[in-house]
């Protein structure tokens, strides 16, 4: 039975392996009576800060077990996180920790700097909960320490808010995405059972903690389950290889760069054993073909494909470990998920049809913090409208297709980015590649490629738009082909389409 309250998210496996790891970071082993301790004297030193039910408290951390016990402590309060991600700009997390009302901000021991570079961008009086050199900071550790490691039980409704992340802000202001907290235990509690993960799996976090590609793909289900998470600070791939050895990981959650930048380190992967790993997920952005085979390869495991979104379960669509599974597919949808793709004009499209997803499940957001209007634009009588194209096969498989924004009318035929770039990707020297659209005076917009190619210098512009005409229909192929040693990643490990259109305008692009 799965608790009311995702502050308790471990309690099973506190009652059934309290002895156990649960955290592996460095030196520090954690298990969870340890991890449950910690939890319940974050809470109580935020209670003695004043933080109650309802309260935002804004969490600033790199990849650490303290963020998780913040996070946890916060909500066993009925108290409401918000994670910020560190590789947002000091402008983005001050606006969030003023749009949320803020009471309280922790922050890790090595965020003085972005301490000192946010402070003062925010407006609203705000304690500061933290080990870093800041002036005035109530201090973290050395407080804990003081505190009872019991909290009496405080019983949650099933629709309070249990954490409000915020989406990148890539088309805007980054907005708060009120999740519940029986949404996000029903979620996970699917996840781990799609991916058959139990009390001897061991995953590694290396994603940022702060995103659902960690939190879903790998923090909750472990936890929940009973098993154990191995912390890196960040991703690096000799790191993460060293660690899959050290800590006999068996389950590795990430996106198709981590991926692929794993695999480059040829030599390191010869000399350690990464036998342990026995499965993992991937997410963000399609798995080629190539990859997923290499992986098998060399780790003997296999790479399932999901889809999710912060607002929309966050997952509603997955990969399972056993059966069948599709390269390019994010799966089918998870048991209590409906899912719908729609026409412009709102009707259910044909199989194989690009529509826009639409979902109803129990893990769905409340809706955007102090954000009505985008809130009742996005969901509608109980459905999320994701802005997201798939299709769908006859076996029940969707496939992401691109962003409803991202479409690229060119004189009247509709352009997919994600088409070009699949055809681009089949060419034997194109390791990555992005398309968007640039203004043409005659056909309103056309695409324009930004590619990496696997041997430096081997493939020409020409070459390329030749490639793809022989493939692709001609409307459609890149008017230019600008190459990169390798293509931005915004802040989620996603390709940073709106970076490479402001790049794509600044070129001086003639009779394109």
């Amino acid at each position: 039975m799965l608790p009311d309250n995702l502050g308790y998210l471990f309690e099973d496996a506190l009652k059934l392996y309290p002895s156990a790891p649960a955290v592996f970071q460095g030196e520090t082993v954690l298990t969870f009576e340890e991890l449950d301790h910690r939890c319940n004297r974050a809470a109580n030193h935020l209670a003695s800060c004043g933080l109650g039910a309802t309260d935002r408290v804004a969490v600033l951390f790199n990849n650490d077990y303290r963020f998780l016990e913040c996070m946890f402590g916060a909500m066993r309060l009925g108290a409401i996180p918000v994670p910020l991600n560190t590789r947002m700009s000091d402008e983005a997390l001050a606006f969030i920790i003023e749009d949320t009302d803020a009471k309280l901000l922790l922050a890790g021991p090595d965020m003085g700097a972005r301490l000192s570079g946010i402070r003062p961008r925010v407006a609203h009086e705000m304690a500061v909960i933290t080990d870093a050199a800041i002036e005035n900071a109530i201090p973290y550790e050395a407080s804990l320490e003081l505190l009872s490691p019991r909290l009496p039980r405080r019983k949650t409704q099933p629709d309070d808010i249990c954490m409000l992340p915020y989406t990148s802000g890539s088309t805007g202001r980054p907005k708060g995405v009120m999740l519940t907290h029986n949404g996000q235990l029903w979620n996970s509690d699917v996840i781990r059972k799609a991916a058959m993960l139990d009390d001897t799996d061991r995953a590694l976090v290396a994603v940022p903690m702060c995103h659902k590609n960690a939190m879903l793909g790998a923090v909750k289900p472990l936890l929940l389950t009973g098993g154990s998470l191995v912390i890196l600070p960040g991703f690096n791939p000799k790191d993460v290889i060293l660690a899959i050895e050290r800590y006999r990981v068996t389950y590795l959650t990430g996106v198709p760069a981590m991926y692929k930048l794993m695999l480059a380190e040829r030599d390191l992967l010869a000399q350690h054993d990464v036998s342990s790993v026995r499965y993992a997920l991937c997410g963000s952005a399609e798995v080629p073909e190539e990859l997923l085979r290499e992986f098998r390869d060399v780790f003997g495991a296999p790479i399932a494909e999901s889809y999710g979104l912060t607002e929309g379960g966050p997952v509603p669509l997955v990969n399972t470990r056993w059966g069948l599974k599709k390269r390019g597919s994010c799966g089918v949808e998870i048991p209590g998920s409906e899912v719908k793709l729609l026409d412009e004009d709102g009707r259910e499209v044909l199989l194989n049809e690009p529509g826009e997803l639409i979902t109803r499940n129990p893990g769905l957001a409340k809706g955007y913090w102090k954000r009505p209007e985008a809130t009742a634009e996005k969901f509608r009588n109980g459905w999320l409208y994701t802005g997201d194209l798939l299709r769908r096969d006859a076996d029940g498989y969707y496939y992401f297709v691109g962003r409803k924004d991202d479409v690229i009318n060119v004189a009247g035929e509709k352009v997919h980015p994600k088409e070009i770039e699949d055809i681009l990707l089949r060419h034997t020297n194109i390791k990555d590649a992005c398309v968007v659209p640039v203004r043409h005076e005659l056909k309103g917009f056309v695409p324009v490629a930004f590619v990496s190619e696997r041997e430096k210098g081997r493939t020409t512009e020409e070459e390329v738009k030749a490639f793809f005409l022989s493939h692709g229909p001609a409307y459609a192929h890149p008017r230019r082909v600008f190459f990169m040693e390798s293509l931005p990643l915004n802040a989620t490990g996603k390709l940073d389409r709106p970076k490479m259109q402001q790049l794509a305008a600044e070129q001086v692009v003639e009779q394109v």
